[in-house]
């Protein structure tokens, strides 16, 4: 009896045993799906979020630094705590930091998906917004200067893939292939300009005024053919999902950014640095005054909400460098309208994501668009 106790014992305790491995190996399975799922609904246009954080963190740090500015206003945001604006890069590191890794992963798991976002005619934009980002936390840093060999490094490895995608997506707009600009033509284009206009001020700021122009003159001679292109509405800026007409905003960035970039390589925010300006302000009131445009894109929170942030944070710091030459109340107080909107713009977005954050990857075929490879991408 004893004998066929201890037998029964062990077979109870070797199917328990086997229980809980084949449990454990289930939840391992099943954790690891949900894993891929998330990569695979991930895509480069996340990086917008890093984009607005990382533009933030320039904005205070041009709000706050030492200038010939004495104006009452501008003595405002010198007071600004340097506590908070060494948590606000840090936070935008981080965020940069995590968007990066879960895309690496993706392109470990899912080669498939990132060369069909490669591929797609709005997804191959959003592939220059980590270097953009980059770019961008590199001017906004605290910690070294523009002269240091930290910062020559870090620009060339930043600089290199945005002068590579320039090389490949300019080289098929020239050459009329597959993918000729009249046909692939969209507001999110305007992102390969904006990423060699932030690397033209970033080399404007290490004096490297030969390698700025080079790359704002690329910039800026595609930007003037894009621009004509997109107020033409060829089929290309049509295509675009009502879920995607946020980044309608991305036309204030550019000009904003091309006269910071210019301002940095002439030394002086001249007449050319406030005709760009004057453009996207232009151009920030005729979309502001259509609300009908994007009222589809707003009934529900995604994470192209972002698109708004980005812009309006780089008119913001255009606004500043307008007002540091001109010196007067009402430029002064148009640097503290639009510093307050991008504050808020962002604040809020921030707080949509963090109550909205189970939902905030797209559900299969959510905000999807065929890509040429027959699947669907999704880019919202």
């Amino acid at each position: 009896m004893e004998m066929h106790s201890k037998e029964a014992q062990a077979r109870n305790a070797t199917t328990l045993c086997s229980t809980q491995k084949n449990c454990s190996s289930s939840i391992f399975v099943t954790h690891k799906n949900q894993f891929l799922s998330i990569l695979s609904r991930f895509h480069a246009g996340y990086f917008r979020i890093s984009l607005s954080l990382c533009s933030q963190a320039l904005l205070w740090k041009t709000l706050s630094e030492p200038s010939d500015d004495i104006h009452k206003f501008r003595s405002i945001f010198r007071m600004l705590p340097s506590t908070a604006f060494i948590l606000l890069w840090s936070l935008a590191l981080f965020s940069l930091i995590s968007l990066s890794f879960l895309y690496l992963l993706r392109l470990l798991f899912h080669f498939d998906m990132v060369k069909s976002e490669f591929l797609h005619h709005v997804g191959v934009n959003y592939l220059f917004a980590p270097w953009i980002s980059c770019l961008v936390l590199l001017q906004a840093t605290p910690f070294f200067k523009p002269k240091d060999i930290y910062f020559l490094v870090l620009w060339w490895i930043f600089v290199v893939p945005i002068v590579a995608l320039d090389i490949k997506i300019y080289g098929q707009w020239i050459t009329k292939g597959k993918r000729f600009l009249s046909g692939v033509a969209n507001p999110t284009s305007q992102l390969s300009v904006i990423g060699n206009l932030v690397g033209a001020r970033a080399a404007a700021e290490m004096g490297w005024n030969e390698c700025a122009l080079l790359l704002f003159a690329i910039g800026m001679s595609h930007y003037l053919v894009l621009f004509v292109t997109l107020y033409q509405r060829l089929p290309g800026s049509s295509s675009l999902p009502a879920m995607l007409r946020p980044v309608f905003f991305l036309f204030l960035a550019t000009p904003s950014m091309a006269s910071l970039a210019w301002d940095s390589i002439y030394g002086k925010f001249d007449s050319s640095s406030k005709m760009l300006f004057f453009l996207s302000l232009f151009l920030f009131f005729s979309l502001v005054s259509r609300p009908a445009l994007f009222k589809r894109s707003m009934r529900k929170f995604n994470v192209s909400w972002w698109a708004y942030s980005f812009p309006i944070t780089v008119m913001a710091m255009a606004s500043t460098k307008y007002a540091q030459e001109m010196k007067n109340t009402a430029s002064h107080i148009l640097m503290l309208l639009l510093s307050g909107l991008s504050v808020i713009v962002s604040l809020v977005l921030m707080i949509f994501t963090a109550f909205n954050s189970n939902s905030f990857l797209p559900r299969d075929g959510d905000g999807a668009v065929l890509c040429p490879s027959n699947q669907r991408l999704s880019i919202v």
